[in-house]
């Protein structure tokens, strides 16, 4: 198991001051430390910023903040930031110019609250995506946008996370090689659930107990853990291929919701402190095997939504044809907020409309964290 963030939310002051993010700087110096000594690999360090509303400026000044925070990052070697979230349809513009002019920043459009749909930032949302994804020539700048439904702040991972309240981190981990190993030497379903029980007790509790040991020293406020089970691109920790250690055939087939539904509640029962989505991630484009079964036709977006329903996060970079039109891409949305609604369940979405690409074309990413598969349908 990786720490895959670190990510410390605060309140950002206006205009924009190097020092403070200096400060913030030396936190994640001394935090990776920690966790380094405790046998920990630190892969990014990540801040977050409350959710934005109109008192913060007009459109451009919203544009020219980002710009100073990711000066400072770069400066100070925070690795991304998140400019938070905003439900204003005015402030929609300054989205799509924030992720256009910087490159390492994020954001999102809260487009459910407290179970209500607003339907116009839906649409606007679609449109973003249709617009980002012709910056460039892959729409990769959609990485760095989704749109949210009902999710609660301080959540670690991005593009979700938007900060509330006192300075404050959390964490969260790449750990499906955990799954792996443990279905892969299991007996049986009961086994299985029984070891990975007992993994992730013992895994999330030492976390737990350095990152408390952190926060004291730090007198910075200590979120949780997103519990998540987040992906890999390597085949021996994919989570697609530790299912199917367990003989109900590959993932996608008959059994996978099953087993989705059974890790969703040995996560529900870890006695930790959580935060975020806590749930099961499955980035189609971020695991080797989801990819690979995907190419070989096992998935499909009615699929990954009946999994969001049971245990998942929502569609998460989910490539889509170059010519997908804003109206299907807001029919898709539209989808994921009902559901989220109807099951009173955090849930986001984030598509990549890939220019040039038809349904069935493989994407072409040079990415790091990505495996390339086939172009799914709407």
């Amino acid at each position: 198991m990786k720490i895959r963030t670190i990510t410390l939310g605060f309140n950002l002051d206006l205009p924009v001051r190097e020092s403070q993010i200096e400060n913030h700087a030396e936190f994640f110096h001394n935090a990776k430390e920690v966790y380094r000594r405790e046998g920990y690999q630190v892969q990014t360090t990540r801040i977050a910023l409350p959710k934005w509303d109109t008192s913060m400026g007009p459109e451009d000044k919203l544009v020219d903040h980002a710009l100073k925070v990711e000066e400072c990052c770069l400066k100070n070697g925070i690795d991304y930031f998140s400019m938070g979230t905003t439900s204003e349809e005015s402030l929609l513009p300054a989205v799509f110019k924030v992720i256009k002019n910087t490159a390492s920043g994020f954001c999102s459009v809260a487009a459910a609250e407290k179970k209500v749909l607003n339907v116009k930032l839906v649409k606007g949302s679609a449109e973003i995506i249709k617009s980002l994804s012709e910056e460039g020539e892959d729409g990769f700048a959609n990485l760095r946008f989704a749109v949210l439904f009902n999710v609660n702040p301080n959540t670690p991972f991005f593009p979700a996370a938007f900060h509330q309240g006192p300075a404050s981190f959390g964490i969260g981990t790449e750990n499906s090689d955990l799954v792996f190993k443990t279905f892969t030497q299991a007996g049986s379903i009961q086994d299985a659930r029984r070891d990975l029980e007992t993994v992730l007790k013992q895994e999330f509790e030492q976390l737990q107990r350095t990152s408390l040991a952190v926060s004291e020293a730090a007198g910075i406020l200590f979120n949780g853990i997103d519990v998540s089970i987040a992906p890999s691109i390597h085949p021996d920790e994919s989570i697609a291929f530790a299912f199917e250690k367990l003989g109900l055939g590959k993932f996608g087939e008959s059994g996978s919701l099953f087993l989705a539904k059974l890790v969703t509640d040995v996560l529900k029962g870890l006695d930790v402190k959580k935060c975020g989505y806590s749930g099961l991630m499955l980035p189609i484009l971020e695991d080797f095997g989801l990819a690979k079964r995907n190419d070989e036709g096992f998935l499909d977006l009615n699929k990954l939504l009946t999994f969001s329903a049971i245990c998942g996060t929502g569609l998460d970079t989910i490539p889509l044809p170059g010519d997908v039109s804003i109206d299907k891409i807001y029919a898709l949305l539209l989808d994921v907020g009902a559901l989220s609604n109807k099951l009173d369940k955090p849930l986001s979405a984030r598509l990549m409309p890939i220019p040039g690409k038809k349904i069935g074309d493989k994407t072409e990413y040079e990415f790091d964290y990505f495996v390339n598969t086939k172009v799914m349908a709407i």
